[in-house]
């Protein structure tokens, strides 16, 4: 997730931007209905944790188009198979009382 996008930004500056770190797999950038300019975010997509970490790094608390962004990941866990591995319905707490 991309913060404090400037509102004229494109999809075309972004992907120059971001296309640097990686294959992106997605981009969207939020429109405005009523004024049809940037709410103010973006939401970019990596083939894989890697590439997405490296934009991240690379790109957070940076200018683009004259504004300095913020970037992190916008969910709190990564993918499974991320950096953690971890698997699916792993418990991650004790059992109740009467069940162990």
């Amino acid at each position: 997730m991309v913060t404090n996008v400037h509102e004229e930004a494109t999809e075309e500056e972004l992907n120059d931007k971001f296309a640097d770190f990686g294959e992106i797999k997605n981009l969207h950038l939020n429109l405005d209905r009523r004024t049809g300019y940037v709410k103010g975010y973006a939401l970019v997509e990596y083939e894989t944790y890697r590439e997405a970490k490296a934009a991240i790094d690379g790109l957070n608390n940076t200018e683009i188009l004259g504004q300095e962004v913020s970037c992190d990941f916008a969910f709190v866990r990564p993918p499974a198979g991320g950096p953690r591995g971890g698997r699916r319905g792993e418990r991650k707490r004790s059992a109740s009382p009467g069940r162990r």
